[in-house]
């Protein structure tokens, strides 16, 4: 069932906390250098100040260790800065959590204001989980709104004893999360078809229950990137020094036997004895790789594979680059790739991390359905995770009919 979103509570004269994914990259001198994360929670920060109500946002940003020397560059005071640029209004900023001034602050936010409060990260209590912290949190607001994808599979305190200690409070999604939902969880579940994942990456390991439940949903699952020499090794394959996970090589050859024609294997992969810019890559057959030579790319036979199979699909789901696409001329399968989904009719969903990155570098971002905003939260939906941060929100409710 659908959740309740944020424009289906009355927000005027009450306030909103909402969590948010803020974790934006930032150079050495503290400066944001992308605040795509920031423009995406624009049309939920929006919905609750144009309609009259008091908004707290709250976000982590980075990792930080406790040392407070080495945690300023983690503060989300440039975070503040940056939004009231985007929504051409003064942002308010709580040099704390739930402290003094955070306290203060929220009690005195006025209707169509927000405040943001400080990294929750900086609260030992958000990556505990604790209920004590998330209570404190509870008592400033009135609403809760979840609009932070990103986090959505972790038991933080923000994500989950937030929102249970709202009680009878109204607890919705924000419209991000709720884009989210309905392309990575019920697109899949009720795909179009032919069906075709696309993954790729380093390490099978990362990626093994997705290939596990994606064999249940797809009619075809395409194995690029270094993961694949894993499933070539259990096939005795020869591939040099290329990366495999020596402990997967029996779970790869149970996957393999088990999906029979649905797991697609590159044929032939672009190869060199290190990773560089330097030279022309050697094109080799995926199980006859040289031993002084690794694979770094998919090559021209794959590409021409994968691609046809991703020109018959009505659904696509890609995660993971084919190749070290950083690093030229190993970026060509992840491209070719890139512009057969973005040239297709198929619904197209890029699942986070890298494969977010590449289509983003290539300029692709619009000519696919949806590019999700969190990665590790996306790998866990595909695995068929269910997420407890969503379950603790309330159901849409059916409207009356009269």
């Amino acid at each position: 069932m659908a959740k309740q979103n944020i424009a289906d509570i009355d927000v005027a004269d009450q306030t909103v906390i909402m969590r948010v994914d803020f974790n934006v990259p930032q150079d050495e001198q503290g400066n944001i250098t992308d605040d795509r994360r920031i423009e995406m929670a624009l049309p939920s920060v929006r919905s609750v100040i144009d309609r009259g109500g008091r908004l707290i946002l709250i976000s982590h940003l980075g990792r930080p260790t406790g040392d407070a020397a080495e945690d300023a560059r983690y503060s989300l005071q440039p975070v503040a800065r940056r939004l009231g640029e985007r929504l051409g209004m003064p942002v308010q900023f709580a040099t704390d959590t739930v402290g003094s001034d955070a306290r203060t602050k929220a009690g005195q936010l006025k209707n169509g204001q927000v405040l943001l409060l400080e990294n929750l990260r900086f609260h030992p209590g958000e990556k505990q989980g604790d209920a004590a912290f998330g209570s404190q949190l509870a008592s400033l607001a009135d609403i809760y709104c979840n609009d932070a994808f990103g986090t959505c599979h972790r038991a933080d305190a923000s994500m989950v004893a937030l929102p249970r200690a709202m009680e009878n409070k109204p607890k919705v999604v924000g419209f991000l999360v709720e884009r989210e939902i309905r392309f990575l969880q019920q697109a899949i579940e009720d795909p179009q078809r032919p069906f075709v994942a696309v993954l790729g990456g380093a390490k099978v390991s990362d990626k093994i229950s997705v290939i596990a439940h994606l064999l249940n949903l797809c009619d075809r699952v395409l194995i690029g990137g270094a993961m694949a020499f894993t499933f070539v090794r259990a096939h005795n394959g020869h591939v040099g020094k290329s990366l495999v996970e020596e402990d997967k090589i029996p779970l790869a050859a149970q996957l393999m036997e088990r999906a029979g024609d649905k797991l697609v294997l590159p044929v032939d992969a672009q190869c060199r004895d290190r990773i560089d810019s330097d030279g022309e890559a050697t094109t080799a057959p995926i199980d006859q790789i040289p031993d002084h030579m690794m694979g770094l790319d998919i090559g021209p036979e794959t590409i021409q594979q994968f691609t046809g199979h991703l020109a018959q699909a009505r659904t696509v789901v890609w995660n993971g680059p084919m190749g070290v696409f950083e690093t030229p001329p190993f970026d060509q399968g992840t491209r070719a790739l890139a512009e057969a989904i973005a040239d297709s009719d198929a619904i197209s969903i890029i699942g986070g991390g890298d494969s977010a990155a590449a289509i983003a570098q290539l300029g692709l971002q619009d000519r696919v359905t949806h590019v999700s905003t969190g990665g590790g939260a996306s790998l866990a939906l595909l695995e068929g995770q269910q997420f407890e941060a969503l379950q603790v929100l309330d159901e849409k409710r059916d409207v009356a009919r009269t």
